[in-house]
């Protein structure tokens, strides 16, 4: 999952990408409101951490903004503030979660598992499919009881696809998603994986290819 870090204090930003990083989820940076802007414009995010204290418009701002326009990703607000008035503000303003600084880094993944979870219409960190299962909180990947070992970017890749099984994901999407540090990843490359990745799964689960856009993964009819 792609988590947006909006967050002015390089130190706390840092804390936060690592903290999301260890859980083995991508982690963008943003120190300002109208940088989260337009990242949420041009890259796929599946959930906003956002501080209230932010130079230029601030976090209340920010998520005004996005509920205004209809966005619907899951919000938590992760700031030194710890009045009940800026708790309840935040909250009504449409965020989904407050946590206060200093934080226990494991709470805030689990917060944030737990945001993830609810907005995919899930009550557990297990996505289930078929003979398939995988386990979100620790990555381990099962068919049958047997486990499977994948890579990383094998690992992001199916727990995209399981997340939105009957749906199409772009390749595009995937590329973004599987991306290191920054760096471009091919098309090529995305075929690659998805390709060692059906080799992995066999009868399990079938990851349709639709041409020139993308994938979808759908319950085995074998």
């Amino acid at each position: 999952m792609r988590i947006l870090v909006v967050e002015d204090d390089p130190a706390a930003a840092r804390a936060i990408a690592e903290a999301i990083s260890q859980a083995r989820h991508n982690a963008l940076a943003a120190a300002s409101a109208e940088h989260a802007r337009t990242l949420l414009n041009t890259e796929p995010i599946d959930l906003a951490i956002v501080d209230l204290g932010l130079p230029g418009a601030d976090g209340f701002s920010l998520v005004k903004r996005l509920r205004h326009e209809g966005r619907n990703l899951p919000v938590l607000i992760l700031t030194g503030r710890s009045g009940i008035d800026d708790r309840v503000n935040a909250l009504d303003l449409g965020a989904d979660d407050y946590l206060t600084k200093p934080f226990e880094p494991r709470e805030l993944v689990a917060r944030c598992r737990a945001l993830l979870r609810r907005a995919n219409g899930r009550s557990s960190n297990l996505l289930e499919i078929g003979a398939l299962r995988i386990d979100l909180r620790s990555g381990r990947v099962r068919i049958d009881n047997r486990d499977i070992d994948i890579s990383r970017n094998e690992r992001i890749a199916l727990e995209t696809l399981c997340a939105k099984a009957g749906s199409v994901v772009e390749k595009n999407e995937l590329a973004t998603l599987l991306a290191c540090d920054g760096e471009e990843l091919s098309l090529h490359a995305v075929e690659a994986c998805i390709s060692r990745l059906r080799g992995k799964l066999g009868n399990s689960v079938s990851i349709r290819a639709l041409r020139g856009i993308g994938y979808r993964l759908d319950e085995s009819m074998s």
